[in-house]
């Protein structure tokens, strides 16, 4: 299954200018003058994927993290006759479908607020690894893989969000099953088993190739028995951000799709709650 590289390139046109210039050939000549219409036209010619797992009680957070909080103000009928609803939210920026931001793990760089709109919707690869991942928990996702992709699909396009599929978000929200553990708290950590990304290959992404940021189906970047979480390390330094717990990453094709990753726009914040869904043309 492989999405229209025109399509996707002039929906960029119409959500940034900014963002002409990566991924596949460029627009025909027409594209140029967009117009609301023909956006309307492309949008009804492809379909929208949610890769974002909702909040809500049983919403997975780090084991030493604060979980996500629903409560009411108020919810019923006013004193006035009408219906009016309102609720407090809390929890940890690191919970559910979320944004690392590079600051998370290197000082200096870029908050939740800062990352830059062009580096948070994007054309999208997709590298499946769930057959990989499915054998062995703890599994760490190579440079073997990545160049297996783009031996399959073509070099990895520049400025790409790079996602990984590791058949992880299917288990969620089984606490035991996605990340190893249900138990809660500090000694929880040491028994924590998914799949990451592993370092050489970070290391290689930002060597080799350009891309605008990562994101993967499992509760972090790094696989779940790191200690020292490299893999954040390296990427962050670079001020390329990451996405963690993303849902749905089977729905993609490996490449063609744009992705648009929202995260709440926290000043200061090293991530935050993150809303992202893709768009498939011409499906």
């Amino acid at each position: 299954m492989t999405a229209s590289p025109v399509r996707g390139q002039c929906l960029l046109m119409l959500l940034a200018t900014l963002l002409t210039s990566c991924a596949r050939p460029p627009p025909p000549a027409d594209a140029q003058g967009l117009t609301l219409d023909t956006a309307a036209a492309l949008l009804a010619q492809g379909r929208w994927v949610d890769l974002t797992h909702d909040f809500a009680a049983d919403t997975l957070y780090w084991p030493t993290a604060q979980g996500f909080s629903h409560e009411v103000d108020f919810a019923g009928t006013t004193d006035k006759g009408y219906y009016y609803s309102s609720y407090r939210i809390g929890g940890s920026e690191h919970g559910g479908t979320h944004l690392d931001a590079p600051v998370h793990f290197a000082e200096g760089r870029r908050d939740a607020a800062a990352v830059p709109l062009a580096q948070l919707i994007r054309p999208a690869v997709v590298i499946d690894v769930s057959a990989a991942a499915s054998a062995d928990p703890d599994f760490q996702i190579g440079v073997d893989e990545l160049r297996a992709w783009e031996r399959a699909n073509g070099e990895l396009p520049t400025g790409a969000i790079v996602l990984f599929n590791t058949g992880w978000h299917k288990r969620w929200p089984e606490a035991e099953r996605y990340l190893g553990t249900a138990a809660r708290g500090a000694p929880a950590v040491a028994l924590l088993h998914f799949p990451g990304i592993a370092p050489a290959l970070a290391q290689w992404l930002v060597d080799e190739r350009r891309i605008a940021a990562v994101g993967i189906d499992t509760a972090s970047i790094d696989f779940g028995q790191s200690t020292l979480f490299q893999t954040h390390r390296i990427l962050f330094e670079r001020d390329i951000p990451a996405f963690e717990n993303v849902a749905n990453l089977d729905g993609l094709p490996p490449r063609g799709a744009l992705v648009v990753a929202l995260p709440m726009k926290i000043r200061d914040g090293s991530g935050g709650p993150l809303r992202i869904v893709a768009w498939l043309p011409g499906q």
